[in-house]
C-alpha cells in the first residue's frame, strides 16, 4: 500500500493518553523508520524529513506525551515513560521491528529505547546529538557559541534578550523567542530566520515542564560508566549524521563513537544542526545507507 500524504492516527499508551501520530510512504520489503523528535517539550518537525524516504520506506511521525498535538498531561516527564510512549506507536502500526531516526533530544530518546529493546530496532540513526558524557563535555560550549552566532546580528541578540526578560509573554512573543533561538542552528545567515518560521509553523505552545524535568533528569543519569558499557552491548548498526557547523560542539558525540560497535559516523560540512534542511542529498545518502 501507498500513501501519498501523511495519515493521522491516534496513538492510546498504556496509561491511556492519547498522541498524534502520522504514516506516509509505501510499505516495502524494508523496515518502516520510525522517527523520533527534538526538544524535550517540542512537537514533530520532520515533514521535510519524511519526505525524503517515503519512496523507500512507510515512515512514521510522532507527538510526544504532552506537546504539540498530542494529549495535554501533567507528565510523567521521565525517559523510561517515553520509550514505553514509542513502544506504544511501535505495537499501534503494526511494526515488529523498526528503524529509529531520532534528531538532539530525540537520538538520546531513540538511543534509550534501542538500549531497552534492541530485538525491536534494525538499526538507529542518531542525528545532532550530544552523545553519553556529561554536561560539561558541551553545554558551556554551546551557551558561548549560541551568543556568538545570535550577536552576528547585535540587533536580534537585543531583542531576544529583551524578550526573555519579558513577564507573562503572549503567545506571539513566545513564537518570536523561539525563531530567533532557532535560528542559530542553521548555517546559512541570510535565510535562517526563514527557516526557524517553518519550524514555528504550525505553531503549539512549548511545554516548559518537560524540557526542564526530562533535561535535570539527563543531567543526574547520563555520563555514567552504566550508560557507556550498555552502549558496548548494543549489537545493531547505527549510524551517527552530524552537522559540522552545529553550534553544540560535535566532539561531544566522541564517547558514543568509541562505545558503539557498530558504528558509522557521517560529518555533514556545510550544515547547522538541522542537517537535513542545509544538505539534504548527504543527509538522505547517510540514512539510506543503513536502511
Amino acid at each position: 500500500m501507498t500513501w501519498t500524504k501523511s495519515a493521522t492516527e491516534t496513538v492510546t499508551t498504556d496509561d491511556g493518553l492519547r498522541l498524534w501520530a502520522a504514516r506516509s510512504g509505501r510499505g516495502g520489503r524494508g523496515e518502516p523508520l520510525v522517527l523520533c523528535h527534538g526538544g524535550p517539550g517540542l512537537w514533530d518537525m520532520f515533514e521535510d524529513v519524511a519526505g525524503l524516504f517515503t519512496d523507500t520506506a512507510t515512515v512514521v511521525r510522532w507527538d510526544q506525551r504532552g506537546c504539540g498535538r498530542s494529549e495535554r498531561c501533567d507528565g510523567p516527564w521521565t525517559s523510561e515513560r517515553f520509550v514505553a510512549d514509542l513502544d506504544a506507536v511501535r505495537r499501534h502500526f503494526g511494526l515488529e521491528r523498526m528503524a529509529l531516526l531520532g534528531h538532539s533530544w530525540g537520538a538520546q530518546l531513540a538511543l534509550s529505547y534501542a538500549l531497552a529493546h534492541p530485538e525491536q530496532v534494525s538499526a538507529l540513526v542518531y542525528v545532532s546529538g550530544i552523545g553519553i558524557g556529561p554536561d560539561s563535555e558541551w553545554y558551556d560550549a554551546y551557551k558561548r557559541n549560541f551568543t556568538a552566532r545570535l550577536g552576528e546580528r547585535p540587533e536580534r541578540l537585543a531583542h531576544f534578550h529583551e524578550l526573555t526578560s519579558r513577564q507573562g509573554p503572549t503567545e506571539a512573543e513566545q513564537r518570536e523567542t523561539a525563531v530567533l533561538r532557532w535560528s542559530v542552528e542553521f548555517v546559512d545567515r541570510e535565510r535562517d530566520l526563514e527557516h526557524a518560521g517553518r519550524m514555528a509553523d504550525p505553531w503549539f505552545e512549548i511545554n516548559d515542564d518537560c524540557n526542564k524535568v526530562l533535561n535535570a533528569e539527563r543531567k543526574s543519569t547520563w555520563g555514567t560508566p552504566e550508560l557507556y558499557a550498555a552502549c558496548q552491548t548494543l549489537d545493531l548498526p547505527v549510524v551517527v549524521v552530524d552537522g559540522a557547523r552545529d553550534i553544540r560542539p560535535r566532539s561531544a558525540v566522541d564517547s558514543l563513537e568509541r562505545a558503539l560497535p557498530r558504528v558509522r559516523r557521517t560529518i555533514l560540512a556545510e550544515a547547522g544542526h538541522l542537517p537535513w534542511v542545509e544538505d539534504p542529498k548527504g543527509f538522505r545518502e547517510a540514512v539510506t545507507s543503513v536502511l
